[in-house]
């Protein structure tokens, strides 16, 4: 999904960058081995960008979520939020790195039931507090605790939220366009 406006500020590039921006895309490409179309866009705002890096960390490292529940909660969120560029990263991450199987991350890029009732639960809930805006009911949290989830996870998928509305948002306004590396996986809304 793309805004119907298109910023027209280029991507920051590392030669050009400076201070927090060129701290932040340094340590990009010495993590990733590349610099992601969407941080160099983000860069032209080097607080939202370092805003996204700090907490997509915080989140991967802090969340209690294990690396494929990483992966269902930031997938459901880009899914719901349109983001063609977040969905064929994550879908690329969900295959190559963080082992989720695929017939999870497919179900969720096609808006199919999951086949595992615990990552369903997750999605399920992850999906309500995006579509219903934080306010889930009473019934809601209770399903979701239900599956073997904590109130700290509540928490959590909250920051992921926070998180993947930061990019998908400068995704959308950019209409940053998928790096070769995820192409593989793109994804159309």
């Amino acid at each position: 999904m793309q805004a119907g406006y298109k910023l027209t500020l280029p991507p920051v590039v590392e030669s050009d960058a400076d201070g927090l921006a060129a701290e932040r895309l340094r340590g990009a490409r010495a993590k990733l081995g590349f610099v992601p179309n969407m941080y160099g866009v983000m860069a032209n705002s080097p607080g939202l960008l370092d805003t996204y890096i700090h907490g997509y960390e915080r989140f991967r490292e802090l969340s209690g979520f294990t690396p494929v529940e990483q992966e269902v909660v930031l997938l459901a969120i880009s899914r719901e939020n349109g983001c063609t560029y977040c969905v064929a990263a994550h879908s690329f991450i969900a295959d190559k790195m963080s082992g989720v199987p695929e017939a999870v991350t497919n179900a969720i890029r096609d808006g199919r039931p999951i086949p595992d009732a615990r990552l369903a639960a997750l999605h399920d809930f992850t999906r309500t507090m995006v579509v219903k805006r934080g306010l889930p009911s009473a019934a809601d949290v209770s399903a979701f605790l239900a599956a073997g989830y904590s109130e700290h996870h509540v928490l959590n998928v909250i920051l992921a939220i926070a998180v993947k509305t930061l990019s998908n948002y400068a995704n959308h306004i950019f209409h940053t366009p998928v790096d070769g590396t995820f192409a593989g996986r793109m994804w159309a809304d």
